[in-house]
């Protein structure tokens, strides 16, 4: 009874793609520590450490991040106080408070946006962004 073998068939852990992923951290959560995900992450709630998504960031309003913020998209209405690395996009909304440093081939500001840092965009940052693992720094832009 107590020494018999498990038999039972375990499936095969399948690959998963970033459309297979979403993830959304609730208003009210706090998480201390880093995020990766190979999916879309949306954050209504407040994060102190780093986040990497290999597909696209969305920060609601009231949100915040205390961390880096590496993705191939993100789409900002909270604070973030670190640097940001995009691949593709970047959207900050209105209600978007930024501290720190913007990598980003393409960005958008709308207004009512705050932003207190320096911008780097364009075709030489593609090698600086999400290639790099959380917590290493990524290569300087060249220019």
């Amino acid at each position: 009874m107590f020494n018999k073998k498990d038999t039972a068939v375990k499936p095969k852990e399948q690959p998963v793609s970033a459309g297979d992923v979403r993830n959304i951290i609730g208003k009210g959560t706090i998480i201390t520590g880093n995020i990766e995900t190979v999916g879309n992450i949306r954050l209504d709630g407040k994060l102190k450490g780093n986040l990497r998504a290999e597909s696209k960031v969305a920060l609601g309003i009231g949100s915040k991040v205390d961390g880096d913020i590496f993705a191939q998209n993100a789409e900002i209405e909270g604070e973030v106080i670190g640097t940001i690395r995009i691949d593709e996009m970047l959207v900050l909304k209105p209600t978007a408070v930024i501290t720190g440093d913007i990598y980003a081939m393409r960005l958008v500001v709308e207004a009512g946006a705050i932003f207190n840092g320096s911008c780097k965009m364009g075709e030489n940052l593609k090698n600086t962004s999400t290639s790099s693992k959380i917590g290493e720094s990524p290569k300087a832009p060249k220019i």
